[in-house]
């Protein structure tokens, strides 16, 4: 049977929100003065599969907290990005577009022409926010192999979604990581094997074989250097935990048959869907200058708290902070008065980093669109 858990109902200010959720907190009109201005969306119910209450059969002990562990697949991931929507529309946009970027990417749609492969790397806490949307048209019908790195920071769970979706679309992925070395040897042959067609038309032209061509792409800051030295077993590229490292593109030879083309991280000019951009700055793969640290783990911790594998309880165990979920401003000011002399900023910076560094679990920020 399926046991109905009632979504939160909240008061907000200024804007109402999917389940009646706010950034800014303060009292406003009920949810149902406004809900006719907000797009028609799922329910906010979360369904507990197979969970018996105390007045039926099975054991009438069962803590919900042990109903959660079951119904991960049946929790609506589309009310989360509902509800990120709403919450960015009254934050400042957030934007970066550092000047080497326009170079890098002229530059690289040229070097595009020359690869056999593209392997194309992406967050795996975020697939989706950091896929490049020209990044199709820039490759046509070149070979891509896909590359969801920082498998390490994502829930066993998580990975088996992302993985059955791109299976379905026959798109190859190779889960990896970076700072560790899982995934590139795979990768390594993968890429080759991909681009084995190369030397068997140069034979029949007879002409000589040469190492195949693949060149590495992404977002800045998911893992692309350090993938491509954990390749190479040396550190042949600049490598470090912040976005706008690389500056420019560098050809490395990985044995006698692949050579490998590190590239600095490309991002849109502007970023026209704010909800990607939040979480660009959660998963710390945007210049930390182009956001509000405050906003962003304002949202961070009303995304946690909607997440069934953290929820309030994980909250509250690391800060010792009663919250409900409802405004994240509010508990980041808490944190602020209670840690860092009611510093906003540091506060703000701590859940970042406490989320980064996996202190309320492994888990992705997004799952697949059904």
């Amino acid at each position: 049977m399926a046991t109905q858990l009632p979504g939160m109902l909240l008061n907000s200010s200024g804007l109402t929100l999917v389940g009646g959720r706010s950034l800014n907190c303060r009292n406003s009109q009920p949810p149902a003065a406004t809900s006719s201005a907000l797009p028609p969306l799922s329910s906010s119910t979360i369904q507990v599969v197979g969970w018996k209450g105390a007045g039926e059969s099975g054991n009438a002990n069962l803590k919900l907290d042990n109903a959660f562990e079951g119904f991960q697949e049946e929790y609506d991931w589309n009310d989360v990005e509902a509800d990120l929507y709403h919450w960015t529309k009254t934050l400042r946009p957030v934007q970066w577009y550092p000047g080497h970027i326009a170079k890098t990417e002229k530059e690289l749609k040229e070097q595009l022409k020359l690869m056999d492969v593209v392997i194309e790397v992406r967050d795996a806490r975020i697939p989706m926010s950091t896929s490049h949307p020209q990044m199709d048209s820039w490759l046509g019908n070149r070979k891509r192999i896909l590359v969801l790195n920082r498998e390490d920071m994502i829930s066993t769970a998580d990975r088996n979604a992302w993985a059955t979706y791109y299976a379905k679309q026959g798109i190859r992925v190779v889960f990896s990581n970076g700072q560790l070395g899982m995934g590139t040897l795979k990768l390594g042959r993968l890429a080759k094997a991909l681009a084995g067609t190369v030397n068997i038309k140069r034979r029949e032209k007879g002409l000589l074989p040469r190492p195949v061509r693949a060149g590495v792409v992404g977002y800045p800051n998911v893992g692309k250097s350090s993938l491509v030295n954990r390749l190479l077993k040396r550190r042949m590229c600049p490598a470090a935990p912040r976005p706008g490292v690389t500056r420019e593109l560098k050809w490395v030879r990985f044995g006698k048959d692949l050579e490998l083309l590190d590239s600095p991280g490309i991002i849109p000019m502007r970023i026209s869907d704010q909800a990607a951009a939040i979480k660009l700055a959660i998963c710390d793969d945007i210049g930390e200058r182009s956001y509000n640290a405050t906003d962003v783990a304002a949202i961070l911790v009303q995304m946690l708290s909607k997440l069934p594998t953290v929820g309030n309880k994980a909250l509250r165990d690391r800060y010792k902070i009663e919250t409900d979920g409802r405004c994240g401003r509010t508990f980041v000011q808490k944190l602020a008065a209670q840690l860092f002399n009611s510093d906003n900023n540091q506060a703000a910076f701590r859940i970042l980093q406490d989320f980064r560094k996996g202190k309320f679990g492994w888990i992705a920020l997004e799952r697949p669109p059904r």
